[in-house]
């Protein structure tokens, strides 16, 4: 319990500042919110702090472990087939019960098939989980592996923009950030550092990062190859965003949906690890029930918060974005820099994330900075999408300068900031901003440039929160190089401008 009371009070201090800025804006004289709004929005935001709390207590006791001693375990069997192929299927499987996935899928639904986008999503994540797996086997640079894909993925970009297709590019990218949610990447992550700690080298430590980046490609080249061979209408329809009247009916029958996807996400890992521990593992009746309490924890954490998210969250984003659209640009653009700025701090992977890079680095990578790090990237990120609606140009001038910076700056950092960097690309673009910053970006958009545009200039943000990590984190990195470089001369020049009363000579 006095764990549960930590978490639930870090919860709570990372959810007051985005619920207290809607509170902010709703008494502007251009936002005019009914008090049925109000008041489900209120409830969602106590859902949030008390999902969050349970969901970042259950991680740290089952689904962190549960990672590691599988990566582990796999990993000591030393049969590589075995290796890929399990983590092939467990990465498709994961993400197609991702609720993150379903969401995004039911935004497009009148573009392209929910089931299908979400087979061909899984099928991208599972195929470079194995990516990733190889590039720990074979000892490869993150790095270079990041320029190939990458480099295929503009490719296939410019194929789709000659197929006058580009409208899809938004969605694709999107796609990528959308699938690394908060049940996928505690897991994820943990079986990467579990890999890692067995199979790795001597750069074990940047080895330990880098899963969640590949598994952030895989799904944007399938849907850009996807949309390369569809044919079909690519005309948007907005989906209903109203606030229902009844309020504990939208509550209990979001959270009977959401309690069913859950579960099945959940009980696909529960049960993998089941039969791992059967087969190879053998832990301790001890640590299986810290692991069973856990798993229950995550999932008395994940419904409330998603069914906070979707039933309060998602139609005030909306309803925000459509009363605040008609606010002076720059006023528009400064707002949504700090809502960017708060809402990254709710984002319940964040907080696995920033753990397990301080643990493994050893603190040398502090959760402190990263959170400010991650702040500042996405603020920026949801800044410059409000700008791409308000003047209605492609992603494409933001995608390729960005993703070409960020591999630049991979060529002079150390390895594990590169590590650490993609992989919290992914991780900061989770159901927060899926479930509140798309749609306000979605109601932005069609006050100022109609619904016809929200396919090509709405989405796109969740690719651009998924991004800006890549360059702040670096750009973190290379202080601390540019700073010890800096140290080093100094001391060195000191050294070389003592005179010989400063020498003590001992003899």
């Amino acid at each position: 319990m006095k764990e549960l009371l930590e978490k639930i009070k870090e919860a709570l201090l990372s959810t007051l500042p985005v619920t207290g800025i809607v509170y902010l804006l709703a008494l502007l004289p251009q936002v005019s919110l009914s008090g049925t709004e109000l008041l489900t929005f209120t409830l969602s935001a106590v859902l949030l702090v008390v999902g969050l709390g349970l969901f970042t207590l259950g991680a740290d006791l089952a689904m962190t472990p549960m990672g590691a001693y599988v990566g582990s375990g796999l990993s000591k069997q030393r049969k590589l087939g075995l290796l890929l192929a399990v983590c092939f299927v467990l990465g498709m499987l994961i993400t197609i019960a991702e609720p993150d996935l379903k969401v995004l899928a039911s935004y497009v639904s009148s573009v392209m098939d929910s089931t299908l986008l979400m087979l061909t999503v899984g099928m991208g994540v599972g195929l470079f989980t194995v990516v990733a797996i190889l590039r720990i086997v074979f000892h490869r640079q993150l790095s270079q592996i990041l320029m190939l894909f990458y480099t295929l993925l503009f490719a296939l970009a410019l194929i789709l923009a000659a197929d006058d297709k580009l409208a899809l590019l938004p969605l694709a990218f999107d796609s990528g950030g959308v699938t690394t949610g908060p049940i996928t990447v505690p897991f994820i992550m943990a079986l990467c550092v579990g890999i890692s700690g067995v199979l790795g080298d001597r750069h074990s430590q940047e080895n330990s990062f880098g899963m969640v980046a590949l598994c952030s490609i895989g799904p944007v080249a399938a849907v850009l190859a996807l949309g390369i061979f569809s044919d079909g209408d690519l005309s948007y329809t907005v989906p209903d965003y109203a606030v229902s009247g009844d309020i504990s009916g939208a509550f209990l029958g979001t959270a009977a949906e959401i309690a069913g996807e859950v579960a099945i996400a959940l009980g696909l890992i529960v049960a993998f690890f089941l039969i791992c521990q059967v087969t190879f593992l053998h832990l301790p009746k001890k640590r299986l029930k810290r692991i069973g309490i856990g798993v229950v924890f995550t999932y008395l954490g994940l419904v409330p918060f998603l069914t906070g998210v979707n039933v309060g969250f998602m139609p005030i984003g909306y309803q925000l974005g459509t009363q605040l659209s008609g606010l002076h640009p720059a006023a528009l653009v400064v707002l949504s820099l700090v809502m960017g700025i708060l809402v990254v701090l709710a984002e319940p992977a964040i907080h696995v994330l920033t753990e397990q890079v301080e643990e493994v680095t050893g603190g040398s990578i502090s959760r402190r900075s990263m959170r400010i790090g991650l702040c500042l990237g996405v603020g920026a990120a949801i800044a410059l999408s409000v700008v791409r609606i308000i003047f209605d140009f492609s992603l494409v001038y933001y995608i390729v300068p960005g993703y070409f910076l960020s591999l630049l700056l991979s060529l002079f950092v150390p390895p594990v900031y590169t590590a650490v960097a993609f992989d919290s690309g992914g991780v900061a673009s989770g159901p927060m901003t899926s479930g509140f910053i798309l749609p306000f970006a979605i109601g932005v958009c069609v006050c100022l440039q109609g619904a016809d545009a929200v396919l090509q200039d709405a989405f796109g943000v969740v690719a651009l929160v998924a991004m800006a990590p890549l360059i702040t984190i670096q750009l973190m990195g290379f202080r601390a190089i540019a700073s010890d470089h800096v140290q080093e001369r100094r001391a060195m020049k000191r050294i070389l401008d003592a005179d010989d009363q400063q020498i003590i000579n001992f003899m």
